[in-house]
């Protein structure tokens, strides 16, 4: 199953079936992902395809050792790496990025990222906004939250926003709601208690009210939890005859929004079947497995060479009908082993984004499926002499985006000789987001959401879609 999903599962190789259950993630209904896409299809259900895969690499990584290399800028900023040619004239790339180098053509690459918030927090990448924005009545919205909100359904049979970012404890709930409430929080499969608490007491009691008000039984088996849960045929049953009941009396729509979703995913396989990688082709795992790392090495970060495998997990979550996943790469919050930690990093960034890059090609998906790579700041030009490291950097900062259409294999942006200052085109983190609503089909400065005082709000309320890319 997916053995790098929580933090400190790297010391477990696999999960047992009841495990996998008591992800909230059940795959009630014995067929595959490809079973249940073709029978849905044939039955006319689909939705808009357009997708965001957002790759945040927690802590900030360097610029001038990823996509600006300084090669004549003095040691002490240069490093200790050497560019290396793209397939695109006039690209170059950090050697440790050969196979994104070879295959330019199909990135942008963002040399001029502004406006950082300086905190480690992915919230501005996850929404464009800092995280004091509206503090007063939630904070904004997530783009994820805002998608569900915009797109999403009670009945929908897979979230619209899953997030997978396990990165540190400050990063790890930086994809919030915000005033838009707990209904539209992401997807988090590597929380189990979340889910637990929506199916066993949100449920539990809009049942009971329900059941109250229209004479009507409506309950959960008491003895019956995810943690007692040994065989899915059980709560199969037990679901299926609550959604009949409700089905029959009408009251589904009168069911609270968290509730309903909850009903819904748990009785569909489609999220539990993209979550399972064991039933993906071995070959397509394989083609995502990062080559040439021995299981016994050592790694410095907690990024091991499994976590490929988080970018295939993106692209079957979009398969399955999610919308907007968020995945994270940690550890590149190189205060110390700047060089050590890249030379691990880096190569799991290269694999994964060209071989997802180039997997959502094969399957026709790359136009509509727009990915964007970035971190909360870039790092200090300088190296700091004592540990080896470079040190937070909000003046500038990198991002990658790739598919949805976009003209890509283009630099955007320049920066000076040492990257410590933007020299031409400089973009802001809403620039970007205006760029991902656009890729979405949503015009961000038209439309509008209710805020907790009743007050319609802008999606963005600055910044504008890229036009090299759009």
């Amino acid at each position: 199953m997916l053995s790098f999903l929580c933090a400190q599962n790297q010391q477990h190789s696999t999960k047992s079936r009841r495990d996998f259950l008591r992800l909230g993630t059940l795959g009630l209904t014995g067929l595959t992902l490809a079973d249940l896409l073709r029978v849905e299809a044939q039955a006319g259900i689909q939705r808009s395809p357009k997708a965001i895969i957002n790759v945040h690499l927690d802590g900030g990584p360097p610029h001038m050792d990823t996509i600006d290399l300084k090669p004549e800028a003095p040691v002490e900023i240069r490093g200790e790496f050497q560019p290396i040619a793209s397939s695109v004239p006039g690209i170059q790339l950090c050697e440790l990025l050969p196979r994104m180098a070879a295959q330019a053509d199909q990135f942008a690459f963002v040399r001029s990222l502004v406006g950082s918030a300086g905190a480690h927090d992915a919230f501005q990448c996850q929404s464009g906004f800092r995280k004091k924005d509206m503090l007063s009545v939630g904070g904004r919205p997530a783009l994820g939250s805002v998608v569900s909100r915009l797109k999403g359904s009670p009945r929908d049979r897979a979230p619209l926003f899953v997030d997978l970012m396990q990165g540190r404890g400050q990063v790890r709930n930086s994809a919030r709601p915000g005033f838009l409430g707990p209904s539209f929080q992401p997807f988090r499969p590597d929380i189990s208690d979340l889910f637990e608490r929506q199916l066993e007491k949100g449920m539990q009691n809009e049942l009971k009210r329900l059941g109250e008000e229209h004479q009507v039984s409506l309950k959960l088996n008491p003895s019956l939890t995810l943690k007692r849960l040994e065989n899915r045929t059980t709560l199969l049953s037990e679901l299926d005859t609550i959604r009949r009941k409700v089905d029959a009396s009408g009251m589904m729509d009168a069911m609270d929004r968290f509730s309903q979703q909850a009903v819904s995913i748990l009785t569909s396989g489609r999220l539990a079947d993209a979550l399972d990688l064991e039933q993906e082709d071995p070959a397509v795992l394989a083609r995502y497995a990062l080559p040439g790392q021995p299981e016994a090495k050592r790694f410095y970060t907690s990024e091991g060479p499994e976590s490929t495998k988080k970018f295939l997990l993106a692209r079957r979550l979009i398969e399955a009908g999610v919308r907007c996943v968020s995945i994270s790469i940690s550890d590149f919050d190189t205060h110390s082993s700047n060089f050590s930690r890249m030379r691990q990093l880096l190569p799991i960034v290269d694999h994964g984004l060209s071989t997802l890059v180039s997997d959502l090609e094969e399957r026709g998906m790359l136009e509509d499926v727009t990915i964007v790579a970035w971190g909360e700041f870039g790092r200090t030009p300088r190296i700091n002499s004592k540990n080896g490291g470079r040190d937070h950097w909000p003046r500038v900062g990198p991002a990658i985006l790739a598919g949805g259409g976009m003209r890509t294999g283009q630099i955007i942006g320049a920066t000076d000789r040492t990257a410590s200052a933007v020299t031409d085109r400089p973009v802001q983190y809403k620039d970007i987001f205006a760029t991902l609503y656009h890729n979405l089909g949503i015009d961000p400065h038209a439309v509008t959401i209710t805020d907790p005082r009743g007050r319609p709000q802008y999606l963005l309320d600055e910044g504008q879609r890229l036009p090299e890319l759009v």
